[in-house]
């Protein structure tokens, strides 16, 4: 593979290219290695008691819907989102991944994953108390998504 620097103090943004003749495994995994490193400095705007705060992505551990309410957990704090989950789901980095009709986790943050035949599997998470549950017919593709981000990492 072939890698061009080019260096103009004129260019406003820093941009990637990728250019070749076909798309295969090795541009896929690329372009999610360098969309996964692009969003560690992204923060979303979180509201908690009419205070407004941002809070980098890679903090939060999962989002889950409660009534008509969108909150996101952190190790130490709930606070809530405008966004509904669906939009989420397209501005969230690749390392975040539907769970269950109503919560998306942090696949980077998942400690463990006790596994139920018959029921919702309960997922932990690293350095905090806080668990969730992924529904039967989500704990593939998580899976699928775990095994995916521990090959770009």
């Amino acid at each position: 593979m072939k890698i061009t620097v080019d260096v103009d103090e004129n260019y406003i943004e820093n941009e990637v290219v990728i250019k070749c003749s076909e798309i295969n495994e090795e541009i896929i995994n690329l372009q999610k290695i360098l969309s996964t490193r692009n969003a560690i400095n992204t923060k979303i705007e979180l509201y908690k008691n009419n205070v407004e705060f941002y809070e980098a992505l890679e903090n939060i551990i999962f989002f889950e819907t409660d009534g008509d309410v969108v909150k996101a957990h952190t190790r130490n704090n709930i606070f809530e989102t405008k966004n509904r989950l669906y939009e989420l789901e397209q501005i969230l980095p690749c390392y975040f991944c539907r769970i269950s009709k109503s919560a998306i986790v942090n696949v980077k943050e998942i400690y463990s994953i006790t596994k139920n035949i018959t029921a919702s599997s309960k997922i932990e998470f690293k350095n905090t108390h806080k668990n969730i549950f992924v529904s039967r017919g989500y704990f593939k593709p998580l899976k699928n998504k775990i095994d995916e981000i521990r090959s770009i990492t």
